[in-house]
């Protein structure tokens, strides 16, 4: 049962015995629904939960405790939540706050940083060009403060003005997987798409199964783990390895295996990896950074050979926009130029891929993926963890891949990304089995006027129209 109706059920239970248990399980139950998860029902598997649905249960966990005086950390806690489930989020922050604890949040969503006490940004930009508290006060402050936040929160944007003609179509017909209802409905092609609707309202289940069972010829760019080794870096999943290991030979005269942590330049204490994991009995395992090598994963003899003063595990350290004239010596403009243009320059070439975020991810994987043309391309959130100055240069990403020629279907909550967008499909109108139904579809001059529609709503409210009944 999802939760919803399973608290009706256990409101009805009046035994002397059995009534104060279910009440204690009501009083949870009703924890989750205000948090917007009243749609989930409590035998479905933890695997099967977004992000975003995780961190909400965690929290719900936490309100029940009788605790105060703690400090909770959350990082990114509205990450895969419409703008409505957004209110709700900011509900059960405060209410932890007003418990006596202090919270802690990491975040780019304005909502989130206009209930803020307080608010530290940093900046003034990523990687290196980072690391310095640039502003710290109120909310209202912060909107006029000349750091890169304050002028991102000052810009306003309207509606595409000139949304681009389909010339095609691709369907997906009778859809029942989850909670859809005998789905049918037209994506177009050639144009920008996105999905969009409340936390479990069925889109990823339209998108990412229903649709791609139908075109499996679609590239699907998720957040989900690369499935690579502990070893893989960005250098090596996008092949730019290879190019640095021929340049390295070629300039040194040496061979090209001496310049790779997986081959004869390894570390021997540590086999290339950087770090020893010792098993202890009864303990979890503790990794400590390699004594000989401090992490590097080269011998002492590779890092003695450079190339322009730099060795390899320099070059490995530099940021991929650090990187972009060391990479020009290799000849690999194709490479630097998805770097630059998934918005990653300030990954560092060597940085394991096991640290990235599930927004990075993605984005790296669409890296491998530019060059193609006459494609439709599947995007699940991709502005997962990006600030929002960074989402106008995504947007300007997927513009470029429409232009090519290709199809773009973005399951997304970002305003700014359905604002963009040629095309619009609104699931809903709620989450579970209130959800799995196409509230509208069309260009944005229809959304924006839907009844019923809390995307709509909140359109109309980012773009100061019924103010009141959007919120």
């Amino acid at each position: 049962m999802e939760v919803t109706d399973l608290i009706a059920a256990l409101e009805r239970i009046d035994d002397p015995v059995a009534g104060p248990v279910a009440g204690a399980a009501v009083a949870a139950l009703e924890r989750i629904e205000a948090i917007g998860l009243g749609y989930l029902s409590l035998g479905r598997e933890t695997s099967t939960l977004s992000g975003g649905e995780g961190q909400r249960l965690k929290m719900v966990r936490h309100l029940g405790s009788s605790l105060t005086g703690m400090t909770y950390i959350f990082d990114e806690p509205s990450v895969g939540l419409h703008p409505r489930d957004v209110g709700r989020l900011n509900d059960l922050l405060l209410r932890l706050r007003d418990k006596g604890n202090t919270v802690l949040v990491v975040e780019h969503d304005p909502d989130v940083i206009a209930v803020a006490d307080h608010v530290v940004d940093m900046g003034p930009d990523a990687g290196t060009g980072g690391g310095l508290v640039v502003f710290e006060g109120t909310p209202e402050e912060l909107r006029h403060a000349d750091t890169l936040t304050g002028r991102s929160l000052r810009r306003s944007t309207g509606v595409k003005e000139s949304p681009r003609e389909a010339v095609g179509g691709r369907w997906v017909k009778g859809a029942d997987l989850h909670n859809l209802k005998d789905v049918s409905v037209r994506v177009p092609t050639g144009v920008l798409t996105a999905v969009t609707g409340v936390a479990g309202s069925g889109k990823s289940t339209l998108v990412s199964r229903a649709f791609v069972e139908e075109h499996p010829d679609a590239v699907v760019v998720d957040q989900s783990g690369i499935g690579i080794s502990g070893r893989s870096t960005p250098a090596t999943y996008l092949g730019i390895m290879d190019s640095l290991r021929k340049l390295f030979a070629r300039k040194t005269g040496r061979e090209a295996g001496l310049f790779s942590f997986n081959s004869r330049g390894a570390c021997e204490s540590c086999q290339g990896r950087g770090i020893i994991c010792s098993d202890l009995a009864f303990m979890d395992p503790v990794t400590t950074t390699c004594e000989t090598c401090e992490g590097r994963r080269f011998k002492d003899e590779v890092l003695r050979l450079t190339v322009d003063g730099c060795s390899i595990v320099d070059v490995l350290e530099m940021t991929a926009g650090r990187a972009l004239d060391f990479l020009a010596a290799v000849d690999d403009k194709a490479v630097r130029r998805r770097l630059r243009d998934v918005g990653l320059t300030y990954l560092t070439l060597g940085q394991p891929l096991s640290t990235l975020s599930g927004g990075e991810r993605q984005r790296i994987k669409l890296a491998t993926q530019l060059h193609r043309t006459g494609t439709t391309y599947v995007l699940d959130e991709p502005t997962t963890g990006l600030h929002m100055a960074d989402v106008g240069g995504l947007l300007a990403l997927l513009d470029r891949l429409v232009d090519a020629g290709n199809t773009v279907l973005v399951v997304e909550h970002n305003l700014e990304v359905v604002k963009h967008a040629d095309w619009v499909i609104d699931l809903g109108p709620d989450g579970g089995k209130h959800g799995g139904r196409v509230v509208f579809e069309g260009t944005l001059e229809q959304p924006i006027g839907a009844e019923g529609s809390f995307t709509a709503a909140h359109l109309r409210r980012d773009l100061g129209l019924e103010p009141s009944r959007a919120a």
